[in-house]
């Protein structure tokens, strides 16, 4: 649907706003006349286009709504038209701004900026770069076709025809294309979604499916266009010793003589590169020309075969093709001057020149013959070379149809001239090889920066390219098969035939033309690899999201990457010392099928996404094309070579570990991140629709942490232990709450959240943080416990740190908040987890030797108690820490029964633990029991008188006086009813301080005799709950003072708040004397099970 935009003026009021002294110049100036927009919204830019010092992340310009936003300024505003907007301006800019930079976008030209291009001004350098200008045809159209036609289709195409067979060959030239076809339309829609500065293929990728995938199949590419300059550096050695120069091998073995003169022409090439890249770009036209008059006249040839076949015969012996550049004559003997002579085939295979030498039996069994190399068009030979002729290696090329006599096979005799296969050909090993010959569609995509409309040239210049191509390799394949008879298709160096090019014998008017052209194309393609590849590499080192490859981003003060230059020559020297075109072509279609495949993934997952920013203007794609293209991508990766093809993703898997764990945290809205909310969203809304089985229960915990003043973890140990208990891999939300207002406050919200990540990050801790500011801590903590996490992802458990200060704060807000969060906890049905003295907890790095991990079940909380011991044994810190399991029994229990009953249960759990109940016998309550509950009290009224006002305090203290005064003086009437359940007397700060002297000096029989009335009055059930309190942490220091850790049950705060402060002192007792305690408070569900 077309969008029409309306440009409406506005106008200045005349005489409006005198105080206004730019509308007032304005009226000077411009009379009554309107003032336009441009000038009421001035935005000053920088009008050079040189490109500066690589900057590092381009995140930041990535994810701007502009083009150009490196070089803005300072935007001015005049008038008052817009004032409503004034405000706003900064941050928002007019239209009339936005659609001047569109206007005045240039992307800079991504060639390479010779030296005596730079220019330096006021020590400034600065590159005059023109405006791209090249079309489709130029920019595209062209290298694509002269990346795509090379060395396979001078050097190969015949032989994979011979061997394969017509059919063969054109499923294997099919197969290739339909895949390239299918990635072209999935690059054409990733490339004219946007625009696509250096790096091409690798930039697609990475900006598509993030830094992780991207980086891999960068690199990977880059490894495979590496390769590919290897495997033109060899067609052209292949070219140059076999048809050009046959004198010029030093050795034997054509392998050691590939090595040798590969390496010379590598250290040229490299050479002519690192001086000067705008050489190459004006021989690369030269380059293309003669590879078009190679194809036109192979055409050409294949028409004048119809009219008149060329002379060209070769010759057998029985069925058996031979070298004829060996000999001159096919024929054992000669008539020469009415006399009959043995010619040289008589010398190479007979002992002597008599006609009673002993020969060979082959050769004397059968006779030679010479057939014609390339029958024509119109000979029928098409059907004899339908189908394939596959062989092992050294198996001698034959004529089946060839009468001969056959003898024991005398294959591999390299004495013999006998033409033969020099590896062992099977349909998979032509798939590979072939495959080389179609790659180069990522030519324009390259060049996007050139080109006057890139999302216009790209889809329509890639895409010709590649049915052109097509249509050539095509036709070649049915001409070839067509034309030239089988055995001579089959021979891949042209022994047969004089050694000469195969396709140069059918190419009209000389075979020259095509040698000429394959050197070139092959010289030419040599030097464009090494020209891309280094090119490819700076930009990822550029990304700096490889660590060790930043060292490549960096090159010559013209922008030239030298030391990217100088891997990939010792990359391309690897290449050219396996000697071998055929075994060198595998290798790098692994790499470019690996990156042809996350393209069309890349393709399929942002459309599959629909995500706002996908818009392509290329409207021609589909996911199901893509998916098509992606499979067929694999499946040729596994036809070509299956060890290969898992070597390159054993390296593409290893690059992209390496990526995520070091590589930098890069954040281009790539589609992998699309997928994982697509992806959390599915999870959520299914993990809501069913309600969580035991089994699956893990500690989902919200760790509330306190700041200290400098917005910095207080307790950093707290994550050190939240870190080893998630071995179950559940949910972890870092949060704390910050007094104030967000208005006043956001900022260090912010500070404090970055610094909680870092510690995070510090501690090797998986999760996510969240800082709140609050009116006060307690609704902070509230809000957090009720709102964090989402739907099925919410936290079940709370994990915080005992308050060691509430006993010295002068208010009550810490000990308040603590119970309050207890209560609130409890209340949501999660789960609590304090840990007392957290400081002295063992961080990531240490490693426990020994000690046991106690846990005191005393009630059942649903398991928690024994699961969380496992879950810590799981990290290396706790490993070699035993587990142990106390029960309290009582004097009615069975100790012995339950001792069995609890292993059979921690049997049916698979834990292994050490069981132990202890017996707590029922005692008369002793004098330090009611000291403490009495001390207890007294701190409790002491800490309320404090709280009151003056006027109150006095009204207080009298009252508590004549309460006191009026209990004493009916002591000796009462009966021997129920005490009274109030404290009946006061105490001053003095008489407190004196009072735990006298009780840590010890108390003899007249001090208890004299404190009974005080201690008749005190609160019976407070009595009752510190004897528990005081009896159990005896047990407990007689049986786990050693322990490494004791967690105990965390008995609940009481219903009525008058008694909070007495809550918190139970709590101090029961743990007294423990180093590192864990208080478990279970959430009121089931959290272990014994099914399975």
């Amino acid at each position: 649907m077309p969008i029409n935009f309306t440009v409406v003026p506005v106008e200045d009021a005349e005489g409006s706003g005198g105080g206004n002294s730019s509308s007032s110049v304005a009226a000077v100036g411009e009379g009554s006349r309107p003032v336009s927009l441009g000038k009421i919204f001035r935005v000053e830019e920088d009008d050079d286009n040189s490109q500066g010092p690589h900057s590092g992340d381009d995140g930041q310009r990535e994810s701007s709504p502009f083009i150009n936003t490196d070089n803005d300024r300072e935007h001015y505003y005049e008038g008052k038209n817009m004032a409503l907007f004034e405000e706003e301006m900064d941050s928002n800019p007019m239209v009339s701004s936005l659609l001047n930079k569109l206007a005045n976008y240039t992307n800079l030209t991504q060639g390479v900026r010779e030296h005596e291009e730079a220019e330096y001004e006021d020590g400034i350098r600065r590159v005059a770069v023109m405006v791209p200008q090249m079309g489709t045809f130029i920019g595209v159209y062209l290298p694509c076709m002269q990346n795509i036609l090379g060395v396979i289709l001078f050097l190969r195409l015949t032989w994979i025809v011979g061997t394969a067979g017509i059919l063969g060959s054109f499923a294997i030239v099919s197969m290739c294309c339909i895949c390239t076809l299918l990635t072209a339309i999935s690059m054409s829609a990733i490339a004219t979604n946007g625009v696509v500065p250096a790096g091409g293929s690798y930039y697609m990728i990475s900006r598509s499916l993030g830094p992780e995938f991207g980086g891999a199949v960068g690199l990977c590419f880059y490894l495979g266009t590496t390769f590919a300059g290897s495997m033109y550096i060899l067609g052209t050695i292949e070219i140059l010793l076999i048809y050009i120069a046959p004198k010029a091998p030093m050795f034997e073995e054509l392998s050691n003589n590939m090595r040798v003169y590969g390496t010379c022409c590598l250290l040229l090439m490299a050479l002519v590169v690192f001086v000067g890249v705008k050489y190459v770009n004006k021989l690369s036209l030269v380059f293309l020309a003669w590879v078009v008059l190679s194809i036109l006249a192979t055409y050409a040839g294949a028409i004048k075969t119809i009219i008149e076949p060329p002379e060209i015969n070769t010759c057998l012996l029985g069925n058996r093709s031979l070298k004829n550049y060996m000999f001159k004559t096919c024929a054992k003997t000669a008539l020469v001057k009415n006399v009959t002579a043995f010619t040289e085939l008589w010398s190479i295979f007979c002992e002597s020149d008599d006609a009673n030498a002993t020969c060979d039996e082959y050769f004397t069994l059968n006779n030679l013959t010479e057939i014609q190399a390339i029958p024509g068009l119109l000979s029928g030979v098409i059907n004899d070379n339908l189908w394939g002729e596959y062989g092992p290696a050294n198996t001698n090329i034959e004529k089946k149809s060839q009468p001969s006599v056959q003898v024991q096979d005398s294959s591999g005799d390299t004495s013999m001239p006998y033409v033969s296969n020099d590896i062992a050909t099977y349909f998979t090993l032509l798939v590979g090889i072939y495959f080389p010959s179609v790659t180069g569609i990522m030519a324009g995509s390259n060049r996007s920066g050139d080109l006057r409309d890139a999302q216009r040239s790209i889809p329509v210049g890639t895409i010709m390219a590649i049915l052109t191509t097509s249509f050539i390799y095509i036709s070649f394949v049915v001409l070839f098969g067509a034309c030239i008879e089988g055995v001579v298709l089959r021979d891949k160096f042209g022994y047969s035939v004089n050694k000469t090019p195969v396709i140069g014998i059918l190419a009209w008017p000389s075979p020259w033309v095509i040698v000429i052209g394959a050197f070139f194309s092959c010289c030419g393609a040599g030097l464009q690899s090494l020209t891309g590849a280094p090119r490819l590499l700076q930009a990822i080192a550029r990304d700096e999201i490889i660590p060790f490859l930043q060292v490549f981003g960096h090159g010559k003060a013209n922008g030239e990457p030298t030391w990217a230059l100088l891997l990939t020559v010792g990359i391309c020297e690897i290449g050219i010392l396996i000697a071998s075109l055929d075994a060198v072509a595998p290798i790098l279609s692994m790499f470019f099928l690996m990156c042809y495949l996350f393209v069309n993934l890349a393709c399929a997952v942002q459309t599959l996404l629909c995500t706002p920013n996908w818009r392509p203007r290329f409207k021609f794609y589909h996911w199901t094309l893509s998916f098509l293209g992606m499979s067929l991508c694999l499946s040729l990766m596994f036809i070509s070579s299956w060890y290969y093809a898992l070597v390159a993703m054993v390296i593409a898997g290893c690059l992209y570990k390496y990526i995520e764990y070091r590589g930098a945290v890069k954040e281009w809205g790539d589609g992998i991140r699309g997928l994982s909310l697509n992806a959390a969203r599915y999870a959520l809304i299914r993990l809501e629709e069913v309600p969580l089985h035991t089994k699956n229960w893990r500690p989902q915990l919200l760790v509330l942490c306190k700041l200290d003043s400098d917005l910095g973890v207080k307790h950093p140990r707290l994550l050190s232990f939240t870190t080893q208990l998630k071995a179950g891999k559940g949910l972890t939300i870092v949060s704390s709450v910050l007094e104030g207002t967000f208005m006043t406050r956001g900022n260090e919200a912010k500070t404090g959240e970055k610094n909680l990540k870092a510690t995070m990050a510090a501690e090797k801790m998986k999760g996510f943080s969240h800082v709140v500011v609050s009116s006060n801590l307690r609704d902070g903590f509230s809000l957090l416990i009720q709102s964090a996490g989402l739907g099925g992802m919410k936290h079940n458990a709370v994990l915080m740190a005992w308050p060691t200060g509430w006993t010295e704060a002068r208010d009550a807000s810490a000990r308040r908040n603590f119970i309050e969060t207890v209560r609130e906890t409890t209340a949501a049905q999660q789960a609590l987890l304090v840990a007392k003295n957290i400081d002295h907890f063992p961080g990531n790095q240490d490693r426990l030797k020994e000690g046991t991990i106690d846990v005191w079940w005393i009630v059942h909380d649903g398991g928690l108690l024994m699961l969380l011991p496992f879950l810590l044994s799981q990290h290396k810190v706790w490993r070699k820490c035993k587990m142990r399991i106390f029960t309290v029994a009582h004097m009615e229990d069975n100790s012995i029964q339950m001792k069995k009953d609890l292993q059979m249960f921690l049997y049916h759990l698979r834990l292994d633990a050490v069981v132990e109940v202890v017996e707590m016998h029922e005692s008369d309550i002793s004098a330090f029991t009611y000291e403490k509950t009495l001390v207890m009290e007294q701190r409790s009224q002491l800490l309320k008188q404090m709280q009151l006002s003056r006027t109150e305090r006095e009204r207080e203290a009298q009252l508590i006086h004549d309460r006191n005064t009026a209990s004493h003086s009916a002591t000796n009437d009462r009966d021997a009813g129920a005490p009274p359940n109030r404290v009946q007397m006061t105490w001053t700060k003095e008489k407190l301080v004196n009072e735990r002297n006298r009780h840590r000096e010890g108390m003899d029989v007249k001090d208890l005799f004299n404190m009974r009335p005080e201690w008749e009055n005190l609160n019976q059930s407070n009595v009752r709950r510190m004897h528990t309190a005081v009896k159990l942490n005896e047990v407990v220091l007689k049986k786990s003072r050693d322990s490494q850790l004791v967690l105990l049950n965390m008995p609940g705060p009481p219903k009525n708040k008058k008694g909070d402060s007495n809550y918190m002192e139970f709590l101090e007792v029961l743990m007294d004397g423990l180093d590192r305690v864990l208080l478990v408070r279970g959430g009121g569900r089931e959290v272990i099970t014994i099914y399975s």
